[in-house]
């Protein structure tokens, strides 16, 4: 029998705050590991207590790629990820060191393993005409969307206008409910192992609940002040986020203290059990019942890439 060359790579899923970044450490410390983050606001500069991002001095000198690359006003497609994440990957394997693939953004993730569909260009004057119509009615684009593509409509967050308008200008060029899946490119020439935190519900609302508000007496509020200090108007897309959006308005005056807590434990809450949603359709994943820092997960995940090794 021959021997299957292909180079590994390992994926590192699940909700938020269910201890991915902890795993995905101990096991670039075992098998000389690095990185790759797939975390879609850990991307922006400035955006780090809000985000759970992994302080530098915790990173036990294992290299991480694709945190702190984008300025707060810039913006990046889950395209645009893909193709660097890629080259990314790539490029850790020629040096002989394993990829390790951490984050919760389950759309990004998908275009790096799986691809995405070809869309149509956007079009200047189908944009101005749905812009203007959401201008006057807000929340005009989620209900045009839940007529055109319902599927669609419940994948996309109700904040999230962009994407929202985006995928009902998708719908009207195009005249079709979701292009074919035909047209994807999948990331080829690796042996992938997706492994899944899945910790008990319970326990994870309850840490998500203590982490934000550890995030709001620990440095969330002075990080937002700093970031409008600095020359951000409010209106980039980190801001839209959670913790963020709710400092915003706390800062505005239009919320108390107790009250962003409780919307962020609130969300964060349903934040978490759409990426539970989302993951739980990929049938490859195996999953790990636990958190990452637990001792029994930790050894079963390692002993898992021994065995793909």
């Amino acid at each position: 029998m021959g021997l299957n060359t292909e180079p590994p790579l390992i994926v590192i899923a699940g909700p938020t705050g269910a201890g991915k970044s902890t795993l995905a450490l101990r096991v670039c410390e075992e098998f000389s590991g690095e990185i790759v983050n797939c975390d879609s606001l850990q991307l922006y500069r400035g955006f780090h207590v809000g985000t759970a991002k992994t302080p530098a001095s915790e990173r036990r000198a294992v290299p991480h790629h694709l945190l702190d690359v984008l300025e707060p006003s810039d913006g990046y497609s889950a395209g645009e990820y893909a193709r660097v994440a890629r080259e990314t990957i790539r490029d850790i394997s020629r040096r002989g060191r394993l990829p390790v693939v951490v984050g919760g953004t389950g759309f990004y993730l998908r275009a790096l393993l799986n691809g995405l569909p070809r869309l149509p260009e956007s079009d200047e004057a189908t944009r101005a005409r749905l812009m203007d119509r959401e201008r006057r009615r807000s929340g005009s684009m989620r209900r045009l969307l839940t007529r055109l593509d319902p599927s669609a409509a419940q994948r996309i967050h109700p904040s999230d206008s962009q994407r929202l308008m985006r995928a009902v200008e998708i719908r009207l060029l195009s005249g079709k409910m979701s292009p074919a899946a035909v047209e994807t490119e999948p990331f080829t020439g690796y042996r992938v192992l997706k492994i899944g935190l899945d910790p008990d519900r319970a326990s994870l609302y309850s840490r998500l609940d203590g982490r934000t508000r550890e995030m709001f007496e620990s440095g969330l509020l002075q990080e937002v002040d700093s970031l409008l200090k600095n020359g951000c108007t409010g209106s980039e897309k980190p801001f839209k986020s959670l913790g963020y959006r709710q400092a915003l308005e706390l800062f505005r005056g239009e919320i108390t203290l107790e009250r962003a807590i409780y919307l962020t434990q609130l969300e964060t809450r349903h934040y978490a059990k759409r990426q539970w949603t989302w993951f739980r359709r990929d049938p490859e994943i195996q999953w790990l019942p636990g958190f990452g820092d637990s001792l029994p997960v930790i050894e079963q995940c390692l002993e898992m890439v021994r065995r793909l090794l």
